[in-house]
Parts: C-alpha cells; sequence; structure tokens
C-alpha cells in the first residue's frame, strides 16, 4: 500500500554501469518515454500541484535500439534500479498494432517503481502506460484527497487510455481491442475498479477503527496531513461531490482483463462487490505481506470472485514488488529494501512478470 517517500526528489539517471542482473529475454528492446496528458474535461485533480497525468510509457522499440540501465535516486548513490531501457527511441515498425496495459503505483510511489514490469511487457510487445497519480506521488507533495478519492486513480487510467489513443506516436499503433491494466497495493484496488469492482469506503474505515494496530491502516506519508478524521474533514471540504460517488462503478468497457498484485483496502469490498465484474481476474499476493495480507485482501477477493485465480508466493513481502534496490538504497530506505532471508527481487519480479505475461496472452486475444 506504501511505497517510499524518499522517491519525491527522485528522478530517473542514466549510467554505463550495468545493473545486478537481467530480465527475462524478450522479442524487443524496451522503449521509455513519457507524456503528460491533459484531459480536456473537468476531472477532480485531488489539490495535485500539477494538473496532468505524468505518465511513464514503454514500449516495443526498433530492434536498433540500446538499451541503457536505469537508475532512481540521486546520480552519485541511486537507491533502485528501474532497468534497462531505451529512452525515446522509435516504435518497432512490426506489427502495426500493440495491446496496451495500463499500470497503476501503490499509494505514495510513483510509476518508475513499476519500471520492473513495465520493460517486461514493452520487451513482450506490449504499450505499458504507468500514470503518476494526482495528490498521491511522490515527485509532488501529498494531498489529502490525493489519499482518500481512492477511485479518482481509475478515471486517471481511463483518461491516460484516451491520451494515449490521441498520441500522434503512439495512438495509430494502439490495439483498442486488446487493451488490459496493473496495478500494485492501491493500484490493485485500481484495476479492479476499471474492471467494474465497487466499494463501501466506510467498511474499510469501520476495520481500522476496530484494529487500529493493523499495518494496513497505518499510511506513514499520510501523518505530515493530520489524522484520519482531520484528513477526511479536508477532503469533504474540496470534494464531496467526488465522496458522494465512491460507490459508484468506474469500469471502463475497454479493459478487458486486469492483474493486481498485493492488491489493498480488501476490506471495502461487499458481497455484491464484483457482481458487476464480467472480464478475467488474476491476482498475486505473497505470504508475509503485512501491507496487504492475502486473508484481508486478495484471498477475500477470491472469495467474492470465484473466477479470480490467485497465486501466493512463498517468503514474499510487500515492498519485494518495488524495483530492485541499488546498494545505496539498501542503507538509506532500508524498510524499501529488506525482503526475508532467501527471497531474491529480481526472480520473484522475473516470475511475476511471467505470470502476468501469460495472463495477459491468453485474455487478450
Amino acid at each position: 500500500m506504501r511505497s517510499a517517500r524518499i522517491l519525491l526528489l527522485v528522478v530517473i539517471g542514466i549510467l554505463p554501469a550495468a545493473p545486478r542482473s537481467a530480465y527475462c529475454a524478450g522479442v524487443y528492446p524496451a522503449g521509455q518515454t513519457t507524456r503528460i496528458f491533459e484531459p480536456s474535461h473537468l476531472r477532480n485533480w485531488r489539490g495535485a500541484r500539477t494538473e496532468g497525468l505524468n505518465t511513464t510509457i514503454w514500449y516495443p522499440a526498433s530492434p536498433d535500439s540500446s538499451e541503457r540501465p536505469q537508475l532512481l535516486g540521486p546520480p552519485d548513490a541511486p537507491l533502485f534500479f528501474a532497468g534497462n531501457t531505451a529512452l525515446d527511441a522509435a516504435l518497432a515498425p512490426r506489427p502495426l498494432k500493440f495491446p496496451v496495459i495500463l499500470l497503476s503505483h501503490g499509494t505514495g510511489g510513483s510509476a518508475a517503481q513499476l519500471a520492473w514490469l513495465g520493460t517486461e511487457l514493452a520487451r513482450h510487445g506490449y504499450i505499458a502506460a504507468a500514470v503518476n497519480h494526482p495528490g498521491n506521488n511522490s515527485l509532488e507533495p501529498y494531498t489529502a484527497e490525493g489519499f482518500t478519492l481512492w477511485w479518482e486513480r481509475a478515471t486517471d487510467l481511463s483518461d491516460a487510455l484516451d491520451q494515449l489513443i490521441l498520441d500522434p506516436t503512439f495512438g495509430p499503433r494502439v490495439d483498442g481491442s486488446r487493451v488490459g491494466a496493473a496495478g500494485f497495493s492501491i493500484g490493485g484496488y485500481t484495476v479492479l475498479a476499471l474492471a467494474g469492482a465497487r466499494i463501501d469506503q466506510s467498511a474499510f474505515f469501520k476495520f481500522c477503527a476496530a484494529n487500529s494496530k493493523k499495518p494496513t491502516c497505518h499510511v506513514p506519508e499520510m501523518h505530515t496531513l493530520g489524522d484520519t478524521q482531520q484528513i477526511l474533514a479536508r477532503t469533504r471540504a474540496t470534494s464531496a461531490d467526488s465522496l458522494a460517488r465512491s460507490g459508484a462503478s468506474y469500469r471502463d468497457p475497454r479493459i478487458g482483463a486486469v492483474f493486481a498484485i498485493a492488491p489493498a483496502v480488501g476490506q471495502a469490498f461487499k458481497s455484491d462487490s464484483f457482481r458487476g465484474v464480467a472480464i478475467p481476474i488474476s491476482m498475486v499476493v505473497g505470504d508475509l505481506d503485512p501491507i496487504a495480507p492475502a486473508a484481508d485482501g486478495a484471498a477475500r477477493i477470491k472469495q467474492l470472485d470465484p473466477g479470480a485465480t490467485l497465486a501466493i508466493l512463498p517468503g514474499v513481502s510487500h515492498y519485494t514488488f518495488l524495483d530492485t534496490c541499488a546498494p545505496a538504497g539498501e542503507s538509506t530506505v532500508v524498510p524499501y529494501c529488506q525482503d526475508a532471508p532467501g527471497v531474491d527481487r529480481e526472480k520473484v519480479h522475473v516470475e511475476v512478470a511471467g505470470m502476468a505475461l501469460q495472463f495477459f496472452a491468453n485474455n487478450l486475444r
């Protein structure tokens, strides 16, 4: 549910040194670029400084493209490895159309923290677009609305898809009949919302009131914004209209399948929350996850939607699904870099990326 606040000042750097490992081989080099999408219609920006959807795009690059390591953090002491990509490379000339996967990061995180998945999708022929969710991303100051209006994240991805289709470079190459979504933590909830799952947010707050010591109920990044009641009061003052539609459906009919990694806020789902869901759902979570434990999240969701598939990975915790830590990260953002003994984060990434690739290959035909 949470991600390293230290990434507030993070930029993507390029150094000649190779990262610690190579990811699984694919058909294409992975290209990478960015866009700031600015939908023309009225929308809730959640008090964000930038009223635009800052989006990282990974895509199949031309065969002659040269990948270089991408690192997150200060150039002299990067915190995370973000895979190898060819910045602003030309799109691969064939095929004429590529399927699209929308990506949603965890609470307080950033699109770049899903680079391990975005790059692999690109290498295997997908355009992957990851949005920095307004008011809830580590590149800008956090806002109360960014943490409380979860469902607006689904509108971010739908609007980003609209703009991607209109983009002069990517639009003509998008296969609109093959669109999926994948998300981590609260991003896992986000993609479930795109599938049509509905929530009762008050149920989550009631759960936390009765289980105040549960890690899932504590978001360190929110502490500077006040306690829960203060945050909710601020949100009511600015976004009463959004709160009033929190339980609505945010189904995007263009989405054909969703892949949820350690989905959070499972307590907000009700017995009928998945009644309107008619597309394939796949989930993966670690059995040592204290932030989005399977019992409260993915396993409960599977009970509500028996058709969903669920993989529980032994020894894997919540932050194992963040990018691989560089040495400086291992010493400075320790909670986000610690994995259980014997767990190789990069191997987990390869395994989970493989699950996602197989899932989308089977369901986005």
